[in-house]
């Protein structure tokens, strides 16, 4: 490709990019924004996207996945079939034809899938079946940023596994992630995989694939002394009862003023005590029920644990309104205590070795000392309901954990029978029983990967392409279009790595040469060729962008030195 025609429109610098890989992205001519979260792949960018893609078929074909393509728009029937149109939340692109019926955006492709397959496959001979696409998706994020890893707008991989039993989606789902992990491998990326949360689209049993990066929104719980590995909203706790036990002598429950206190930390200055002696109450609304959490006044909840024990779609935290209309009392005062509803009360199990509790009275401005579960009140369950923190001990091997920020670029779901259930999703087995397929899911975020790579491979002067997705093999300079040997010569190397089937991209632009050797750093492309003043002498310059060594050979070698 010549760079005089061709679309790349760098940039000196923007304002709006905050990350790294958005702002390389926008300044090398990769990407444009149409709108909030909404973005032009440009040229460059399509030919990265491409790459990957088929990265992605080849490795989704080697494990005998088959590909399809269905429509991003959805009639709102199918998901009103899986219980998900109302439950998935404000993400959920919505919209009605000119009939007034109703249809959604596809974030994902669950209901569609199980559509298809439930009316075209209905005996166990047929499976196990992984059916996949490539497609655009559509999530309303409530604040996009962040470029490509966090749009309105994205191209994903999602496959779909079939299976007649659990050692079938069993071994399919180890086929993928050995398929996720050469994928990522063969991006160029350092990764890893942690046990997750599945969130909106269910099922258990799931891990996600993390790019290391400091931009990362993501924090990954690891075990400084084993393989163990977790999203902080999935890490599980050990319990260190000691640490947690209250030995006080038991009191009778005493009802104190507390002015104006509203905060953990003012009430341990108040009581003269440490917050780990306090305990934090809060209130949730699950699956739009009332649900009160305890945990030690040090500790924070972890709204995805309260969701998994109550086996709910959704939780989220109470507003203030809707705290005092249940309890009585504004936030800083609650407890479990003379609640004026009969509501579920879940403690944290660090609280179990509490003999008596310092929390709040239900009535603004009032605490209770020397509260004891069993007398006073009653928890409806203890559970791991807390957000892990670094310097914990790991769950496996009780080494210390450590926290790293990474960015989900993909993510395998056990689904068992969630969808099939819903949407009555049956095939015939070996006996001719009715039985319900067992599902799989399993995406990668195809523009996430691509601005993930960007994250992890870039220096001062621009992105540095691993090979296998650069958006060429190799860039092509000529320092002074207007001299004609330079010239003839560059032009005589395009028209040789053409033929060879070398991806080329030849800069033949009018430009200074200081100008076409930023805007090769920026655009980050492996290696790059310079015919500069020696072209007299046949002689050019090889220059690796990722090491930056450069050396000086004949013209006549370069093919040879490419294709090695």
């Amino acid at each position: 490709m010549r760079q005089k025609t061709a679309l790349i429109p760098t940039l000196r610098s923007v304002a709006e990019a905050e990350m790294i890989s958005h702002q390389l992205l926008l300044r090398a001519g990769f990407i444009r924004q149409v709108a909030a979260g909404v973005y032009t792949y440009l040229p460059l960018a399509q030919r990265v996207l491409n790459k990957i893609s088929t990265i992605v078929r080849e490795e989704m074909d080697r494990i005998g996945s088959q590909e399809l393509l269905m429509p991003a728009l959805n009639p709102a029937e199918l998901w009103q079939e899986s219980g998900r149109y109302d439950t998935y939340g404000p993400e959920l692109v919505k919209l009605q034809d000119r009939h007034d019926r109703r249809f959604i955006l596809g974030p994902t492709h669950e209901e569609t899938i199980t559509d298809l397959v439930r009316n075209a496959v209905n005996t166990y001979k047929k499976l196990p079946m992984t059916l996949y696409q490539i497609q655009t998706k559509f999530r309303d994020e409530k604040r996009p940023r962040s470029g490509l890893l966090r749009g309105r707008e994205f191209i994903m991989k999602d496959a779909y596994s079939f299976h007649a039993d659990r050692e079938s989606l069993d071994e399919i789902y180890q086929d993928m992630y050995q398929a996720y992990v050469n994928i990522f491998t063969r991006c160029g990326l350092e990764f890893g995989s942690v046990e997750a949360d599945s969130g909106s689209i269910g099922g258990k049993g799931t891990h996600e694939f993390m790019v290391f990066s400091e931009a990362g929104e993501d924090k990954i719980a690891i075990c400084t002394s084993c393989d163990y590995s977790a999203n902080i909203e999935m890490a599980e706790i050990v319990i260190d009862e000691t640490s947690s036990a209250n030995d006080e002598t038991v009191a009778p429950i005493e009802k104190i003023h507390t002015p104006n206190i509203k905060t953990i930390d003012q009430l341990a200055t108040f009581l003269q005590v440490g917050p780990n002696a306090l305990v934090k109450t809060l209130l949730f609304i699950v699956d739009e029920q009332p649900v009160m959490v305890l945990v030690r006044g040090d500790h924070e909840v972890n709204e995805v644990k309260v969701k998994n024990i109550m086996e709910a779609s959704t939780c989220f935290m109470a507003d203030e309104q809707t705290i005092r209309n249940v309890t009585g009392a504004s936030p800083g005062s609650l407890g479990p205590v003379n609640v004026k509803e009969k509501i579920t009360i879940l403690a944290d199990q660090a609280l179990r070795g509490f003999a008596q509790w310092h929390i709040g009275a239900n009535q603004d401005d009032y605490h209770f000392l020397h509260a004891v579960e069993g007398r006073d009140f009653e928890v409806s369950k203890y559970a791991d309901l807390r957000t892990i923190e670094e310097g914990d001990k790991c769950p496996r091997c009780g080494g210390i954990i450590r926290f790293q920020k990474g960015v989900e670029v993909g993510h395998i779901f056990k689904l068992g029978t969630k969808y099939s259930d819903a949407m009555k999703g049956t095939f015939l087995d070996a006996n001719g029983r009715e039985q319900m397929y067992i599902m799989g899911c399993y995406g990668i975020g195809i523009s996430r990967t691509l601005s993930a790579v960007v994250e992890q491979h870039h220096d001062e002067g621009g992105i540095i392409w691993p090979e296998a997705i650069s958006p060429y093999a190799v860039h092509l300079i000529a320092v002074n279009m207007k001299d004609e040997t330079q010239r003839n010569l560059a032009e005589k190397l395009y028209k040789d790595l053409l033929h060879a089937g070398v991806e080329v991209l030849f800069d033949d632009r009018p430009e200074r040469a200081g100008v076409k050797f930023k805007d090769a750093d920026l655009i980050g492309i492996p290696k790059r060729i310079v015919v500069g003043s020696k072209a007299t002498e046949n002689l050019i310059e090889l220059k690796s962008r990722r090491s930056g060594e450069s050396q000086e050979v004949n013209a006549d070698q370069i093919l040879t030195l490419i294709q090695k």
